[in-house]
């Protein structure tokens, strides 16, 4: 982009970026240089008119570029980069808005970015930002409504209810935060599970587990050293084992202490 270019330059190329983000198998590689220099556009844009910044279009623009951003990376599974990109929408988002009219991905985004802090545990911060959304959009709106449910099935401990969520998601890319979700239950409920059950049938482990094969429950059995029984149908957990022995360790020296507080007394 040459350093003279004019918002409508940048305006263009954002449309071209755009469009190609949106199309059904979006080249990712293609698009980030497509990005950068859009951003470099902008900034370049501000440096050479400082009066631009207070104008409302080159704000909606920028915003725009961000929005841009911060949908990229979550197509790229970039954690980071999303959650630095909604960082940078606050202000467009909250606090006035900048005097801009309301963007269509605002609420998807805001959406996404309460997944993101459920599926890393960020319950304060989760609540944190319910608070600066209106009580309106709390009630009503598809994206805020979807991981307000889920956290309220989370704090239940309704994991079925989670697991249910994530086929009633309001957009495609709400997927990838519900499958870090998913993980983090399944790992949560796999342990309560080792220490619960020396085995479990296969049909009951996938259930339990919230697979919906067979070969998913094989993968995550092999993962976690469980011994698999195709004979039997039937899982064992490698945990059980490792309590057993524990808890007779545990039992011989009580039996050893006793023995030697009885040798005292006869002594």
């Amino acid at each position: 982009m040459p350093a003279s270019a004019s918002m409508q330059d940048i305006r263009t190329r954002y449309e071209q970026a755009r469009a190609a983000l949106s199309s059904p198998n979006p080249n990712l590689d293609a698009i980030r240089p497509q990005l950068s220099q859009l951003k470099v556009g902008l900034i370049q844009l501000a440096m050479e008119t400082e009066q631009v910044l207070a104008d409302p279009a080159f704000l909606e623009l920028q915003r725009s570029v961000i929005e841009l951003g911060a949908e990229l990376s979550i197509k790229a599974g970039d954690i980071v980069a999303f959650e630095r990109y909604l960082a940078q929408l606050e202000p467009f988002y909250f606090g006035g808005r900048l005097g801009l009219a309301e963007s269509k991905v605002m609420y998807p985004l805001i959406g996404l970015n309460l997944l993101r802090m459920l599926s890393e545990n960020l319950i304060a911060d989760f609540h944190t930002m319910l608070e600066r959304i209106d009580l309106e959009q709390l009630q009503t709106n598809p994206f805020i409504v979807h991981p307000v449910k889920l956290e309220q099935a989370l704090m239940e401990g309704s994991y079925k209810k989670v697991w249910q969520a994530r086929s009633e998601v309001p957009t495609p890319e709400y997927v990838f935060f519900m499958d870090i979700l998913m993980t983090t239950i399944r790992n949560e409920v796999a342990s309560c599970v080792e220490k619960s059950y020396a085995s479990l049938p296969l049909a009951d482990a996938k259930s339990v587990l919230f697979f919906s094969n067979l070969d998913g429950l094989l993968k995550f059995a092999q993962e976690r050293e469980w011994t698999v029984s195709p004979a039997d149908k039937r899982i064992t957990f490698k945990a059980a084992a490792a309590d057993a022995c524990a808890f007779q360790g545990e039992s011989i020296m009580k039996q050893t202490l006793g023995y030697a507080r009885e040798l005292e007394r006869i002594v």
